[in-house]
């Protein structure tokens, strides 16, 4: 028991040291860091003497996918979301089952381990892309936000669709039952409406329960254990827990300024953007390890036919996003602007290759084709489960790779990125709240100099001076440093003035003149000031 206990420490403890190093790694070489973790994973696969280390399917979906949906929820603009819906739900319904049929369609014909049965599966399979190294490269590069916006849309909704889709496929081929198509009308219906409802319902308690926390920690373990409980009452109802944890996340994202207190939100963005990086670290060094588990129920296909089969699939479902995108993007545009009034011009034919090229798949395919019964409910083996798990593993390292590799050459050849100055929307925002506070202060002033003490008078005098200086600052921003290569001189030199003064209080505690508290203090205020500095 003991032998075990450590065994099972020193690997973990040996992934998280992969994590670190190749996570820094990719950092230093400017390439998303999901790319060189999966090439990290898959080098070392092959390094002998290891522990094998398989990917359990039920840890994925119950301990790792709750948490990540969660954050990425919380973290996209509601509006945006909203806004773009339409284009969002034609990649994440429309391009799911455009994938599947097509896989179901001519997966027999490409390769004859298939028939369209198995090819709604491993159609299902593949179907939901993993949108983290697509986003990270896209928001580095400069491309449209609205472009990022429906990548990641389409990443919270396309799991729940991918998953029902392949329910259907394995009662097909596993159960050798044919569900109707008002049986999974139905079934759909209720997966999308109960799951989204049990999201909110729960989001709605725990909104309501923070009100009444004032600590922290306490508040942020509340969060923590949210998608959790989320995603078990959804799968226990039999709906979505995908979309039961996307529905929690959205809406405890838009309602978090009002239950959060300024401290318990620094922490709470701290925490889950440092669990964030570890869940995805530990997930996609774990995708390249599979590759000796994924190999070892394949003796009977020699490597050159493995190889034709991995480069033939992944170009075909590559092609079949690419032939989507296109048709797809029109009847989005047609009803944004028929049925929704928006008044949004038809995509560029440049960004929407973008999108087509995007289609990067994850470990949530991997964790469907590794939940595949071994067994048919007659007791007959799954022949061709081990191919469907090999060309599930060949499309997410050839997707990640190749294309998260080319994606930053295409979309700067493509003419799409570009740096911009300042945020036209943040800086009005900015313009009315330093405005408001101003107009309280000149209505203050004018009580405190009839009920105070002149030293109050004095007090608003110099509150005032202040925020006019901070209003005078904005607009200065914006006459002088409204161009991209101004804003970026005034952004180095504001990091400049803050190391002088960084460097500035730790000569002060190197000759004692302040201790250690009174220094944390100081770096958290300048710590706040490079963040602002550099999300602008």
């Amino acid at each position: 028991m003991h032998d075990s206990v450590r065994q099972v420490e020193t690997v973990f403890f040996l992934l998280l040291f992969f994590v670190i190093a190749f996570g820094a790694l990719a950092r230093r070489l400017k390439i998303a860091y999901p790319i060189v973790l999966v090439l990290a994973g898959l080098i070392v696969s092959f390094v002998p003497g290891l522990p094998v280390v398989s990917l359990n399917p039920d840890v994925v979906f119950l301990a790792i996918l709750p948490p990540l949906l969660f954050h990425a929820a919380w973290v996209t603009s509601w509006r945006e979301f909203r806004y773009n819906l339409a284009s969002i739900l034609m990649l994440a319904f429309g391009l799911v089952a455009f994938t599947v049929v097509g896989v179901a369609l001519a997966g027999g014909t490409l390769f004859p381990f298939l028939d369209w049965r198995t090819g709604i599966i491993l159609g299902a399979i593949v179907a939901p892309t993993d949108a983290i190294a697509a986003t990270s490269i896209a928001r580095r590069l400069g491309l449209p936000e609205r472009v990022v916006d429906v990548l990641e849309g389409e990443s919270l909704v396309n799991d729940a669709t991918g998953l029902l889709a392949l329910e259907f496929g394995i009662a097909l081929v596993v159960g050798n039952h044919t569900p109707s198509v008002a049986d999974e009308g139905v079934r759909l219906f209720w997966l999308i409406t109960a799951g989204a409802g049990i999201g909110l319902t729960i989001a709605w308690i725990v909104r309501r329960i923070e009100h009444f926390i004032d600590d922290g920690p306490i508040e942020i373990t509340l969060v923590l254990i949210t998608p959790y409980i989320a995603y078990i009452a959804a799968e226990e109802a039999h709906a979505s827990g995908v979309l039961a944890v996307v529905a929690c996340g959205l809406y405890l994202g838009r309602h978090s300024s009002e239950f959060f207190s300024p401290g318990s939100r620094l922490q709470a963005y701290a925490m889950s953007d440092a669990l964030d990086f570890i869940l995805n670290g530990l997930v996609f060094v774990l995708i390249g390890l599979q590759l000796p588990l994924v190999l070892a129920g394949l003796h009977d296909y020699g490597p050159w036919l493995l190889l034709a089969y991995a480069a033939g699939f992944s170009v075909f479902i590559i092609a079949l996003r690419l032939i989507w995108v296109y048709p797809g993007a029109y009847l989005a545009y047609v009803i944004r602007r028929r049925f929704q009034g928006q008044n949004e011009a038809l995509p560029s034919v440049k960004s929407l290759f973008v999108v087509g090229w995007t289609g990067m798949r994850g470990v949530v395919s991997l964790a469907a084709a590794l939940s595949i019964p071994e067994y048919m409910a007659d007791g007959a083996p799954f022949n061709g489960r081990n191919l469907i798990i090999f060309l599930t593993f060949s499309v997410i390292l050839v997707t990640l790779v190749l294309q998260g590799l080319t994606l930053p050459p295409l979309i700067r050849l493509l003419g799409l990125g570009s740096r911009s100055g300042i945020n036209c929307e943040e800086h009005t925002a900015r313009h009315l709240m330093i405005s408001a506070a101003l107009e309280h202060l000149d209505t203050a002033h004018s009580k405190a100099l009839i009920n105070h003490p002149p030293g109050v008078a004095q007090m608003y005098d110099d509150l005032r001076s202040f925020h006019r200086s901070r209003l005078e600052g904005l607009l200065y921003q914006e006459d002088r440093y409204s161009d991209v290569q101004g804003y970026a001189a005034y952004k180095e030199v504001s990091r400049n003035l803050l190391k002088i003064e960084r460097s500035t209080a730790l000569e002060l505690r190197r000759d004692g003149r302040i201790n250690d508290t009174v220094l944390r203090r100081l770096e958290r205020e300048l710590d706040l000031s490079e963040t602002h500095i550099s999300s602008l």
